[in-house]
């Protein structure tokens, strides 16, 4: 691997680590897990660019490599399906049928 492709990944790398950080501020500062989720993923795929510039012949199309990366994606479905969710109201007198 070039130097160049070991600075990119590292670029790479510490991107998505601050995309992560800061989900997981908003996540702390309002507790939506939207935000959990999404600061998850961006961290999952972090450690996945680390993780590829550590090893001698890189090759994302490793299937470690992608299962990891879908993993992330997955995360991000995940939280825009909780998102979208309907939320459940509590029962109320007028649900109960009335007999």
């Amino acid at each position: 691997m070039t130097p160049t492709h070991q600075l990119l990944l590292g670029a790479l790398a510490m991107g998505t680590l601050i995309c992560g950080l800061i989900f997981l501020r908003l996540w702390r500062d309002s507790g939506d897990r939207f935000f959990l989720f999404f600061a998850l993923s961006f961290l999952v795929q972090a450690v996945n660019r680390v993780a590829l510039s550590l090893e001698p012949s890189p090759n994302e199309g490793s299937p470690l490599h992608y299962w990891i990366r879908l993993l992330a994606y997955v995360l991000i479905l995940v939280a825009i399906a909780d998102k979208n969710r309907a939320p459940r109201r509590p029962a109320t007198a007028s649900d109960l049928p009335s007999g």
